[in-house]
């Protein structure tokens, strides 16, 4: 349960989360190319490597990476110096522009697992009151241990989901 509720910390968070990959990245890339800054080439293979880290290391579904025209007209409005090639900072500005909206869906599935979960476990253990033999059990069960396997069912299920797709 804490490292489902460490991924929910928020916008500074996910900035800092985009900025680590981001920096890794370039570096990756920058010292396979033996050049200071990236052509569309490099760039391209840098943002399928950000994708495949932000799918590895972010909660929620898996994201497709843009395709060539998409990253092509990115680069054209984040290359400051119009020199054809993204340096440093402009490489951090085009991931984050690239990658804005993917923290939107991310967060929302945050949101499902984290707040309407545990609200369904406590709903789905008052229902089972009434019920012989299984309401005394259930009223023996702490409401945080309850709510808490619940929200790691509905975590484990939606990534089980993620799996058979």
């Amino acid at each position: 349960m804490g490292q489902v509720l460490d991924k929910f910390h928020g916008r500074e968070w996910r900035k800092a989360q985009i900025r680590k990959i981001s920096d890794k990245v370039f570096e990756r890339v920058k010292n396979q190319s033996g050049r200071r800054n990236l052509t569309f080439e490099d760039l391209y293979i840098a943002v399928l490597l950000v994708y495949n880290d932000i799918n590895k290391r972010l909660p929620g579904p898996h994201f497709d990476p843009p395709s060539k025209d998409q990253i092509r007209s990115i680069m054209k409005e984040c290359d400051l110096n119009l020199d054809g090639e993204i340096d440093h900072d402009e490489f951090v500005k085009f991931i984050q522009k690239l990658t804005a909206d993917t923290f939107v869906v991310v967060s929302k599935g945050l949101l499902v697992t984290l707040v309407a979960a545990p609200t369904i476990a406590m709903a789905t253990k008052r229902a089972t009151d009434g019920v012989p033999g299984v309401g005394r059990v259930m009223q023996k069960v702490p409401n945080s241990v309850y709510a808490s396997l619940v929200t790691l069912a509905v975590v484990w299920i939606q990534t089980s989901c993620k799996e058979i797709e």
